[in-house]
Parts: structure tokens; sequence; C-alpha cells
């Protein structure tokens, strides 16, 4: 085999592939539109479920719980205006992470102890309204169609192109490993375990689906930077995991610090679905200083990116220094593999924006009732686009990169004398490489370069 199928796969095949893929990330996002002043108050909180009218009620969770009140009277404090009612923010509440039941009761109570100086000073409660925040079944049968739809099309792709990768007579670089890595976290993040969540009361359901979209989102953004550095570094330094840790150590590290601030809330929730980490002070301090700290991370990260990005194309531009010597036939043909490769990176930074976008929305979004008047939703066309984006993303690189059984120029092998006079030049440097691509070759450079 010799080269990868994003270089030896003709103009029109690429083009037709190209189009189906944009078709598709059309439809992920078609499918999502489609779907239609510092006073304390505890509550005594239960909630029990039954799934008949008959059967006695039984009791899933109890907790005693403050809640700091943020409550405005937005007209003039006089005589004419008493009986008016306080308009107060919104509370957190509660969050349950399956409901795999038919009927739920949820109990609240208001006690209060003037001694111990519980619901003291908070006024007379009037109305309570609860506002509901659920996955409507629209939306569930879309999102467990795709998942059903795209697992086995990322585990076919995976295997065909892991096999291909296999039959090559030299082990695979670090690309390749990579590349099949991302396509595993692809998988992992694609198996849809939100079909037993159906008929079993599995409340760690958002904890395990926040701990697959954090694997995921460190698997991409360490095979971005693998992907662009793997085509900056020289040949004596590539292909070896370590030179990396630099770049890939802070994304492991704040990935596995977002494991940790999701561990604080929705772990305690497991047992506990009334806690939240915005019913305090220093909570509320800590999760805002962390959803800020997220977003001006990730805008680092895409910032720095940009710049492997351009330090890769002016590398790959060097490179074609050598091409001029070569004759007009040849030198078209290297010219469009570096107009392919470009195309590619291109598609990875708007790849890179679209998820750095996704990430600090749905931060902001999973924390927007406590933002006061300032609110961020993301809809559901937007959560099924992206999502349909990576995997279509994920899909195009293990097939682009997958070795082709094409070899360029067999059919002009009668003028091999010339070309190979022509190729001397341009691979003077690179005849003992082996990479997944031309390419990937032609921007290794030898150390004493």
């Amino acid at each position: 085999m010799a080269g990868a199928i994003i270089e030896n796969m003709s103009t029109k095949k690429l083009v037709i592939v190209g189009v189906i893929l944009l078709l598709f990330q059309a439809f992920a996002f078609m499918v999502g539109g489609l779907i239609e002043d510092g006073s304390l108050v505890y509550i005594d909180v239960g909630l029990a479920y039954r799934d008949d009218m008959d059967s006695e009620w039984t009791e899933m969770a109890h907790s005693f719980e403050q809640r700091k009140l943020s409550c405005n009277f937005t007209a003039t404090k006089t005589h004419e205006n008493e009986g008016r009612y306080y308009e107060c923010d919104l509370l957190p509440f509660m969050e349950v992470g399956s409901v795999a039941h038919k009927y739920y009761l949820l109990n609240i109570r208001l006690p209060v102890n003037e001694r111990k100086k519980i619901n003291v000073g908070i006024g007379e409660i009037r109305d309570i309204r609860l506002v509901g925040i659920h996955q409507n079944g629209g939306f569930t049968k879309v999102w467990f169609a795709m998942k059903t739809f795209l697992t086995p099309s990322i585990l076919i792709i995976m295997i065909w192109y892991w096999r291909r990768i296999t039959l090559m007579s030299r082990p695979p670089v670090l690309l390749e490993k990579v590349i099949l890595a991302l396509g595993i976290s692809m998988t992992f993040i694609n198996i849809p375990v939100e079909w037993f969540s159906v008929g079993f009361n599995w409340t760690w359901m958002l904890l395990f689906g926040d701990i697959r979209q954090g694997i995921f989102y460190s698997m991409l953004l360490s095979f971005w930077i693998i992907f662009c550095g793997e085509h900056l570094m020289d040949q004596t330094e590539r292909n070896r995991f370590s030179i990396y840790w630099k770049q890939v150590g802070p994304v492991v590290f704040g990935s596995f610090c977002l494991f940790i601030f999701d561990m604080c809330e929705r772990g305690v929730q497991l047992k506990n679905p009334f806690y939240s980490i915005w019913a305090s002070d220093i909570g509320t301090e800590l999760a805002m200083a962390f959803i800020i700290v997220a977003g001006i991370c990730a805008c680092l990260y895409f910032l720095f990116l940009c710049f492997m990005v351009f330090q890769v194309f002016r590398n790959i531009s060097g490179k074609r220094m050598s091409l001029p010597a070569m004759s007009k036939a040849r030198q078209l043909h290297y010219e469009g593999l570096i107009f392919r490769f470009k195309f590619l990176m291109l598609v990875t930074l708007a790849c890179a924006a679209l998820t750095v976008i996704f990430f600090i929305i749905s931060q902001v979004n999973e924390g927007h009732w406590h933002w006061g008047e300032h609110t961020v939703q993301v809809n559901s066309a937007f959560f099924t686009g992206i999502y349909g984006m990576w995997n279509l993303y994920v899909f195009a690189i293990m097939f682009l990169y997958a070795p082709s059984h094409k070899h360029y120029g067999d059919e002009q092998s009668s003028d091999g004398g010339a070309n190979s006079g022509e190729d001397l030049h341009l691979t003077t440097t690179i005849t003992h490489l082996d990479g997944p691509t031309v390419v990937y070759k032609m921007a290794g450079k030898e150390a004493q370069e």
C-alpha cells in the first residue's frame, strides 16, 4: 500500500464523499430543529414514586435543605402598595438523573422555629412556583435514534481503518494510533446506554454521561495537538508521545478538574437529588469562577491551535520549494495533495471553533438559572448538530487517513526513470521515512536541515 485515501482517491470521488458528509451534517442540525436580600429559607423536602395508581408511595429521597433568597420589591414601599408580592430569583431545587417510574410525589414543607431562627424574617409565603426542565419526548426519540445509528457506523469504520493499518509491513505511527484512540472515545460516547434508563432507575446516568463527554473532550483536544505537531516535528523527535507532554498535560489536567467539579455536585446528587453547589455563597463563587476560567482556557486553547496550524502551513509552504523542479503532471499532483491537506486543516479549525463555542455555552447553560437576568440556552438543533459534527469529523479522519490500496504513478511506470529523478529532489531527506500520507513525510524535516 502507498499513501492514504485522502491522497489517492480521485478528486471527483473525494468531492462526492465531502458532499455526502456535508449533507449528513446539515441533517444533524435539522433533526434537532424539528423538535418542538440574603434571607435563608429552610426547606424540608421529600421525593417518592409509584408505578400504578393503587400501590403505596415509596420514598426515594428526603433532605433538609437551605436556599438563599434574592427578592426585590418592584414598587415603592408605601401604605398603598401593601399586599404586593416580592419578585424573587429562581432557586436550584432538585435534579434527577433518571425518571424510570410513572408517578412521582414531591412533598415540600417550610418549618418555622423562632428559637433556632429557622424561616424567620422571610415574610409570608403566599405562592411557590416550580419550573421543570426536562428532555421532551420528541428530542428523546431523535437523540436515541442518532446514537443507535452512529454507534455501529463509527465502530465499523474504526475496525476497517485499523485492519488496513495492520496489513501494512511497517508498525503504526503515533498519528495512526491517536486516530484509533479518537475513534474508540467517539464509540464510547456513542453507545446508547440511555435505552436502559427507560426501564432501570439508574440515577448515575447524568454523571456517566458527563464522564463520557469529558473523556471525548480530552481525546479530541489532544488529537488536534498531536495531529498538528506531527506535521511540525523533526524526524528525530516525531512519533513519540512524550514530546507532547507540555501540550497534552494541561488538557488532561483540565479534564481532571472538570471531573472533580462534576463530582462535587452530581456525585452528591446520587444520594441527595436536592443538593446543589449553587445553594451556598462559597459554592456559587467557586462555580462561577470555574465556568469563567474554563471558558478562558478553552479560548486560549483555540488560539494556540490556530498558531500551530499557521506553523504547519508555513512548514508545508517551505517544502513546496521543491515542486518547480518536477514535471508539470507530478507538480500538479503534489499541489493537489497539499491543497487537500490544507483544506482538512481548515475543517479541523472550524470543528475546533464550534467545539469550543459549544463547550462554553453548555457550561453557561447548565447554570443559566443562576445568572439573574442573563440567560443562555442551547436549543436541540445546536446540540444534535455539534454531536453529528463530531461523528462526521471522526468518520472522515479515519476514512481519509486509512492506507490506500492505490499506488500513484503505476500507470506511468514506463517513464519511471524520469520520474525518479524528479522525486529524488523532493524526497532526498524523506526517502527513509514512512507515514500515513505524502504530506506527513514532506513535513518531517531532518534535524540537520
